[in-house]
């Protein structure tokens, strides 16, 4: 059984976990959610400031919370198949384990308000313990690709989010329901008992970016943050720009950087040409034929693909109608160094 809709919410402030209180029910407005969510360090942001997010870094959740970035609008594809599937693996995992669970919302811990999380749902009669709450459940939809990272037990951001939430609310466990792909169910228990230390370290590294948050001081991230999220995070500070150009030093770190940009671009450059040198010879060998053996074995094949293609000019001039909805100019920035810069710097 799972109870999700129809029972009374509980009212902002109320204690609604051991040593949690309601900060915002599971129905308030998305946009005072997101608002709300921003004082305080969440589950989701826990594990970017740890840097095992797929989606945020440190620096991404500093300047979320100080209104660096824009509202989060949720609307990928991901995100919407998540939401839309969550009610579904919360009943599924309530008829599994014969339990009932309750959406509850923006939770605080009491001692440590800027401590927070979201949860997914609360469990009433828990089926490890003797009918009386002492758990959540936290659901998620994965890849099928993602597959590995449960097979011993849940995957590290998994784990972060559900112990930090474990923490705020005062639970000893949290269970978990994954559905990877499209019917993969799996399902798991998280013990605090368990993962002590971890948590005391999971606790001190949220106080510390809260304290880098309400003073302004931005992190620094390690030399192998990913740049994909930094680039990311980059184009949503800066969607626009027309600043005044900004100067650099002969000796300083952008320097370096500009450096080691014409470097890796000139050996990713060679990279390509080597590989395309290798490519030729191969498709030689093959003849008219798509296959090669060694020793009786595949040793690689020259398969087709199909790729759909549009002639974008044939379509503007036999149906401008539809060209005008369905084509979009799309702004991308690359860096331009110019020849005398490369020169100068003997690369």
């Amino acid at each position: 059984m799972t109870v999700s809709a129809g029972a009374p919410a509980p009212a902002a402030g109320r204690r609604v976990t051991p040593t949690g209180r309601l900060v915002l029910p599971a129905d308030a407005d998305r946009e005072l959610w997101l608002q709300a969510r921003r004082s305080g360090i969440g589950s989701s942001d826990i594990a970017a400031i740890l840097g095992i997010s797929r989606y945020g870094n440190a620096l991404s959740v500093y300047h979320d919370k100080t209104g660096g970035l824009p509202l989060e609008t949720d609307d990928s594809e991901p995100a919407l198949w998540g939401r839309i599937d969550e009610e579904g693996i919360a009943r599924e995992w309530a008829r599994r384990n014969r339990s009932v669970v309750r959406r509850v919302g923006l939770v605080a811990n009491t001692d440590r308000p800027w401590q927070m999380c979201t949860l997914d749902r609360r469990v009433l009669e828990c089926p490890l313990a003797d009918g009386r709450e002492k758990c959540a459940v936290e659901i998620k939809c994965r890849d099928k690709m993602k597959a590995g990272q449960f097979r011993k037990g849940v995957a590290d951001d998994v784990l972060v989010q559900t112990l930090w939430q474990a923490d705020v609310c005062g639970y000893d466990h949290i269970h978990v329901a994954v559905r990877l792909g499209g019917n993969d169910y799996r399902q798991f228990v998280v013990r605090v008992a368990d993962h002590a230390e971890l948590i005391a370290d999971l606790r001190e590294a949220g106080a510390h970016a809260w304290r880098q948050i309400t003073e302004r001081r931005p992190p620094v991230l390690a030399a192998d943050a990913d740049p994909d999220v930094l680039l990311d995070l980059y184009e949503q500070l800066h969607p626009d720009r027309g600043g005044e150009p900004v100067a650099i030093d002969r000796d300083g770190d952008a320097l370096d950087a500009l450096s080691e940009y014409i470097e890796a671009a000139a050996a990713e450059s060679a990279a390509k040409k080597r590989k395309n040198q290798a490519k030729a010879q191969l498709i030689a060998v093959l003849g008219d034929a798509d296959l090669a053996l060694l020793g009786g074995r595949t040793a690689y094949s020259y398969d087709e693909s199909l790729r759909e293609h549009c002639d974008v000019r044939q379509l503007a001039e036999r149906f401008p109608e539809a060209y005008a909805a369905c084509v979009e100019d799309r702004v991308s920035r690359r860096l331009n160094i110019p020849k005398s810069v490369r020169e100068e710097l003997g690369l």
